[in-house]
């Protein structure tokens, strides 16, 4: 990115406003943060002032860092120098442009702040301000094990809020809406629509499969209104409740337990269900073109029956899980990620079942709050967003846990991702396939049934969140805050204006015609049997 037109106080000075007074710089003796050689300065406040135009404008404070030299603590020796911002923004990697004497201004990121000081260094910087990613201050430390400490150029940390105003100054406007907002819209909407066709698709056929084997008067294990069919799982109001209790307690543990070798933990569980999400999608797909190979069957130990697509298929979806996992720091293995949460989400809602609206009522209304509380309360208990921290990767070196569908923003001077997590689409969606599961049993087109409303609220709830998003100057929104009074609301709305709305609330299914008792029945010696009734 090209060097900013202005001029930064860049060799910073000890913080004004209480030093003079004192005598001397404001410092902060930390005996507990370790000290090594190259890396024992004492932590102590900087005042960042700037200049636009030649004419002084706002000034910031920081802390600065225990590396590289001590910072100059007379206004009088201090340099105006000009400020220029790195290209990837983090300064993870080496700057794409050399930079001339010019002080960095780069974003927290994932990596260490001294890694940070040495790509700086080495691209010809004289200083680097680094902007934090929440309000407080870090101290910035080294590692005991660090031994190439020989930093020689001064590093500077700013709170977010500092860092946004003078990286605004200094950068091009951010786009209004960024494309990756718009793709990542698409790609939430696109995922319940598939997930929620091959739910009902699945439904129905094997409700024809039930209805067929009733009509030839065999004994069926299966009962659709107490088990659901054979291979999907339906919840109840109490396993409603207790998905978002121990979704919490997860959420909690990732949260306390927040390090490299538990994202690598998380990331071995993600490529598991990733793997057999992309198997689960692949096998369904190719099975109409290879039905011979998806009916024809294999046992193997400890999985019993397995069809020969399937084992076909499955060491591509092995491979391309493990690639990912290896790759996944390298900018473009988003793309691997995003398909194999999108292939797990879609088999997800094809297995699991809302089987009436009570229940997706409950799991959605516990989610709402399990949003709100983890993205807004939290912050009272833990001085924090625990979902957002979470959610970015705080205190490792990834880039966010893989739970996510994420797009780098493209058109945007920050860099980033624009990201939304599972729940935001699986939740939800669950109740958009239960109401296409329902138009279809009930025979009802696109306009008088109810799954094109669920889908346009669910749309719109998503396209308020990105709204709220920008509004709220990029703060993390909990998605559900919107997506369930839009989607559940349009489900009730409209049952209670149809006078369906005990219908789906407690049964979840329209009434039906018993052909097994029609069957049973003695028929009249005139006339045909009315196919209308039981």
């Amino acid at each position: 990115m090209a060097a900013a037109t202005a001029a930064v106080f860049a060799l910073l000075m000890a913080s004004a406003l209480a030093g003079a007074a004192a005598g001397g710089d404001i410092v902060h003796h930390d005996d507990e943060a370790p000290k090594i050689p190259g890396c024992s300065n004492d932590f102590i406040l900087v005042k960042v002032q700037s200049w636009v135009n030649g004419k002084e404008d706002d000034e910031y404070v920081g802390v600065g860092a225990r590396f590289g030299p001590q910072i100059v603590s007379k206004e009088k020796h201090a340099n105006r120098t000009r400020l220029m911002l790195a290209d990837p923004i983090d300064c993870c990697t080496s700057p794409k442009e050399k930079v001339s004497g010019d002080i960095l201004l780069v974003q927290r990121g994932k990596c260490k702040f001294t890694k940070k000081a040495k790509f700086a260094e080495a691209a010809g910087a004289s200083g680097i301000i680094i902007i934090n990613h929440v309000h407080e201050l870090y101290k910035m430390v080294c590692e005991k094990n660090e031994t190439d400490l020989d930093i020689n150029i001064p590093a500077v940390l700013l709170p977010r809020d500092a860092g946004f105003a003078l990286h605004t100054q200094y950068s091009p406007d951010r786009p209004v809406v960024d494309t990756a907002e718009v793709f990542l819209w698409l790609m939430a909407v696109g995922t319940v629509l598939c997930a929620s066709y091959w739910s009902a698709w699945s439904a129905r056929e094997a409700l024809c499969e039930q209805e067929k084997l009733l009509k030839d008067g065999r004994e069926v294990l299966l009962n659709v209104e107490n088990g659901g069919s054979s291979g999907m799982i339906d919840i109840n109001v109490a396993s409603a409740i207790m998905f978002v209790v121990v979704a919490s307690c997860f959420l909690i543990m990732l949260y306390k337990m927040m390090s490299s070798w538990f994202v690598e933990l998380l990331v071995v569980i993600f490529c598991i269900g990733g793997v057999e999400g992309l198997q689960t999608c692949l096998v369904a797909l190719l099975s109409r073109w290879f039905r011979a190979a998806s009916e024809s069957f294999f046992k193997v130990p400890f999985f019993g029956a397995v069809s020969y697509l399937t084992l076909a298929v499955s060491p591509f979806c092995i491979v391309f899980a493990v690639l990912w996992a290896v790759h996944r720091h390298f900018t473009y293995a988003w793309i691997g990620q995003d398909i194999l949460g999108i292939a797990l989400i879609i088999t997800v809602i094809q297995i699991v079942r809302v089987p009436n609206l009570k229940v997706g009522s409950v799991l959605l209304s516990c989610a709402f709050f399990y949003d709100i509380f983890w993205v807004f309360v939290s912050k009272r208990w833990f001085h924090e967003s625990v979902m957002i921290v979470v959610a970015r990767g705080d205190k490792t070196d990834e880039d966010g846990v893989p739970m996510l569908l994420k797009i780098p923003r493209m058109f945007d001077p920050w860099g980033g991702y624009s990201i939304i997590g599972f729940g935001d689409i699986l939740l939800p969606g669950l109740l958009v396939a239960f109401a296409l599961r329902y138009d279809w049993a009930a025979k009802k087109s696109l306009q008088t049934g109810y799954f094109l409303w669920s889908m346009v609220g669910y749309g719109s709830g998503l396209l308020i969140t990105y709204v709220a998003l920008n509004l709220m100057d990029g703060h993390g929104q909990p998605a559900l805050l919107y997506i369930v009074p839009f989607t559940l609301g349009a489900l009730i709305s409209l049952g209670w204006k149809r006078g369906e709305l005990w219908n789906l609330w407690s049964k979840g299914e329209p009434e039906r015609v018993c052909p097994h008792h029609m069957h049973m029945q003695p028929q009249p010696k005139t006339g045909p049997v009315d196919p209308s009734s039981c």
